[in-house]
């Protein structure tokens, strides 16, 4: 019996998280009229079995409400029975906790030998003969009457059931629609010191105004916690689940438009707006209302997504066109986010006005439309994170985790909450009055639902272990960065050496250089004195371990330690103009690093002390260098690779020439590939060129235009011209559009290839096959980089979201 104590705090916690068994008439006829929780344990054995391996409810195990009631009923330990077990719950006049428990009278109940250190007294209680069992300083007053054993943490609440003559009625007709095959369950009721505090994450709707009685069973297994019952209140107790009578449950839409990144939401639907309103005045005690409504005419289902401390409010219409029309004069259109227009809102109290309590939160400020949903909230950023994610196909009804939590609910409910764990903690803390140290991660998500009918409301619920099963390849935003001003170049990972995960380089507008966890923290910012000249890279100048980050600007070479602080001896500073981002060579990856520095046809040379190197013998082109210095190793040897539009110079590690070019080509200015063990790249003209190692040109008509890109691995070429992207031998036809350079990725023993339209905002990712990735495109409007930022399995890739924002994708 001692696992059954977490069984019944958890029940308390939730209120209607677990199951009931129908006993018999006369174990009923024990309960205190003011219980609040009545708990029907069915079937111990099976019960403990189930509940023994369930983290959620051991969680909850560590209250000091647990520990509280676990002290109080450390008696039910020694009852010796396989019959029904009926326990309630009450506080009394002095708001202490008091118990009642009654069962089936047989013989050796209670087996006294076996409690250590316990004291048994007999006494009288009016006219009958009752015992006193004291044990751990815990008071319990047993008696048998009319075969039925009961017992109470008090002789004035024992004395109380014996003398209870009058029959609740209502109360019956709720315990007669218990399951008598489940293991335990749950009898809630209505009363003045209700141990329930709320169903629901609202600070308005309170257990005491929605409903006079509920019952639940509950399917409790190792990972999973299933529960139905109903919920009922008289048409004269003013409770809020009869704002639903004489409405028709409509399907909650909701999880289509909510984030996957939101902690949750609360939907309520209705076939009739004017007969839920109607309720709602009566219930709210509102003889009529001034206020306009006709907003809601088309409306079948409202609800709010909780996002931190931030809300929204949604509306889903039947009837966009009306809905619209009600709102023309809320037409001052004040951003554009993802080409949907975002509108001021005039009247934020409105909402909660005319749904409160479902509904208490009077922040709003602005509004979108987004298919037939009507999105309104505080701030832009709420509808900004919601808009991203119904893009990109985020949204919770995309998710296998919400799926599968709700794949035992009904589609169609009157009431549905869907809470997070971080959520649903803080409802099981407000309902224990505690705080649980446990943060139930393995919880994802957990839903209840009310579905009216008639006269009561069918309840069901579930909070399932979240599966470490992943969505095969489902693509998910994790991070949408704003900076503090517009990106000037595209965002790219560093590592961070002390965690060997990535973070986020990137810069804006006003220079200024941001470092980014891969959680979203600016770790910090660093003014510049101009743009970042192509990708920054990452050197270990001490040999320690420790990288810092080495890249150029167009009048410096700066070199930053981890915290952004410049290492000795930089930035580098220069008068003339540097025409090509840094090139950084490890020759023999003993971290003898060489930093090239490219000023229109000339080449500078320095180590990672910012000294120049001697002995470098070319220091200049005939015409301007294109492309920044390349370094290429093929088998033992090095080359240097210094490319203008005229001539390809392959040279040695001291800048002697190593390959000697005899041909008549005009360059392009991409860049020089291994490819096949030769040095390939393009003509202007958009021929593919490649270079064996004793000079040897090779010139191969590829039909690109004049504006193509070309990237390749050792034995993997891919080029795109417009709309054309071949990979392979395979050539792709892509929509019209403006596309990025292609890039490569080799990650997991596989290739992936990206480019970006920046036309349609559309990222895409294929394999060396070109085959499209599942779940791309996404939005996006830059080039991506794709690498495993953390700790588990996934891949993370980054690109630039809207003008001044980066968003982080996972790939599962």
């Amino acid at each position: 019996m001692k696992r059954t104590y977490i069984v019944l705090i958890f029940l308390i916690t939730l209120v209607g998280c677990n199951t009931i068994s129908n006993k018999k008439a006369s174990i009923y006829d024990y309960i205190p009229d003011q219980a609040s929780i009545i708990a029907t344990i069915n079937d111990t054995e099976s019960l403990e079995t189930n509940i023994n391996n369930n983290n959620f409810i051991s969680g909850i195990s560590k209250s000091s409400v647990y520990k509280n009631v676990s002290k109080k009923l450390n008696h039910l330990k020694y009852i010796n029975t396989e019959n029904p077990i009926i326990i309630s719950f009450l506080k009394d006049d002095n708001d202490s906790l008091q118990f009642s428990i009654s069962t089936k009278q047989i013989n050796n109940l209670f087996l006294p030998d076996s409690f250590p250190n316990h004291k048994i007294e007999t006494l009288k209680i009016e006219n009958y003969s009752a015992k006193k069992i004291t044990f751990n300083n815990e008071e319990l007053y047993t008696i048998f009457k009319d075969s039925v054993a009961i017992a109470a943490s008090s002789s004035k609440l024992l004395l109380s059931l014996l003398n209870q003559k009058k029959e609740n009625k209502n109360l019956k007709k709720i315990i007669n629609t218990i399951d008598k095959n489940k293991p335990i369950s749950l009898v809630l009721s209505n009363t003045n010191n209700n141990l329930i505090s709320s169903f629901f994450y609202s600070e308005t709707l309170s257990y005491k105004n929605f409903s006079n009685y509920t019952s639940v069973d509950a399917v409790i297994s190792q990972d999973e916690i299933l529960f139905n019952g109903i919920t009922k209140a008289s048409d004269s107790s003013g409770k809020f689940i009869n704002a639903f009578k004489n409405t028709i449950p409509q399907e909650n839409e909701l999880a289509k438009i909510a984030p996957n990144n939101c902690d949750g939401f609360l939907s309520f639907t209705f076939n009739s707006f004017s007969s839920f309103k109607s309720n709602l005045d009566r219930l709210n005690k509102k003889n009529d209302s001034t206020i306009n409504t006709s907003l809601f005419d088309n409306i079948v289902e409202i609800g709010t997504i909780f996002s931190a401390e931030n809300q929204a409010i949604v509306l889903n219409s039947i009837d966009v066109i009306s809905t619209k029309d009600n709102l023309i004069s809320e037409q001052n259109e004040v951003d554009t986010y993802r080409q949907i227009p975002i509108f001021e809102f005039s009247k934020p109290d409105l909402f909660e006005t005319t749904f409160y309590p479902f509904i208490h939160y009077n922040n709003i400020d602005y509004y979108c439309v987004i298919e037939h949903f009507f999105v309104f909230a505080k701030d832009k950023e709420t509808l900004e994170n919601i808009i991203a994610n119904y893009q990109n196909k985020t949204t919770l009804s995309s998710r296998d985790y919400y799926k599968n939590i709700t794949k035992n609910l009904s589609n169609a409910s009157s009431i549905l909450q869907v809470l997070n764990n971080d959520k649903l903690k803080d409802l099981i803390d407000l309902n224990l009055n505690t705080h649980l140290e446990t943060n139930f991660k393995d919880y994802k998500f957990s839903a209840l639902q009310f579905v009216y009918d008639s006269h009561y409301a069918h309840l069901h619920g579930a909070i399932k272990k979240n599966k470490i099963k992943a969505e095969a390849n489902a693509v998910t935003e994790l991070l949408n960065i704003k900076l503090d001003a517009d990106l000037l170049n595209n965002p790219q990972f560093v590592t961070n050496h002390r965690t060997k995960q990535k973070e986020i380089v990137v810069q804006d507008i006003n220079n200024k250089l941001y470092l980014i966890s891969n959680v979203g923290n600016i770790l910090w910012k660093k003014q510049l004195n101009g743009p970042v000249l192509g990708n920054i890279e990452q050197i270990d100048i001490y040999k320690n371990g420790r990288l810092q980050l080495a890249f150029a600007t167009p009048n410096r070479v700066y070199l930053l330690d981890r915290t952004g602080r410049d290492v000795t001896g930089y930035p580098l500073k220069f008068n003339d103009k540097i025409t090509q981002p840094l090139s950084v060579f490890d020759y023999d990856k003993r971290k003898n690093y060489r930093l090239f520095v490219t000023q229109g046809k000339n080449v500078l040379l320095y180590d990672a002390k910012g000294k120049t190197v001697k002995g470098f013998k070319f220091s200049s082109a005939k015409n301007e260098i294109n492309h920044q210095p390349q370094h290429i190793r093929i088998g033992n040897k090095d080359y240097i690779i210094i490319k203008t539009d005229k001539k390809l110079n392959i040279l040695t590690r001291r800048g002697l020439t190593r390959v000697k070019v005899n041909s008549d080509i005009e360059f392009s200015n991409e860049a020089v590939f291994n490819y096949n063990n030769t040095f390939t790249t393009t003509t202007n003209d958009g021929k593919i060129v490649s270079i064996d190692q004793k000079g040897n040109v090779t010139t191969k008509p590829f039909n690109l235009s004049k504006n193509h890109h070309l990237a390749t691995t050792t034995k993997t070429l891919v080029s795109q011209s417009e709309n054309i992207l071949n990979i392979k031998s395979k050539t792709l036809e892509l929509d019209l559009g403006n596309y990025t350079k292609p890039k490569i990725f080799y990650l997991n023993d596989k290739i992936y290839v990206s480019v970006t339209d920046l036309q349609s905002q559309k990222v895409l990712l294929f394999d060396s096959q070109a085959k499209s990735i599942e779940n791309f495109p996404v939005y996006g409007n830059s080039t991506i980089e794709l690498d495993n930022i953390d700790k588990d399995a996934n891949l993370e890739f980054i690109t630039k979201g809207d003008s001044n924002n980066i968003l982080l994708y996972e790939i599962n």
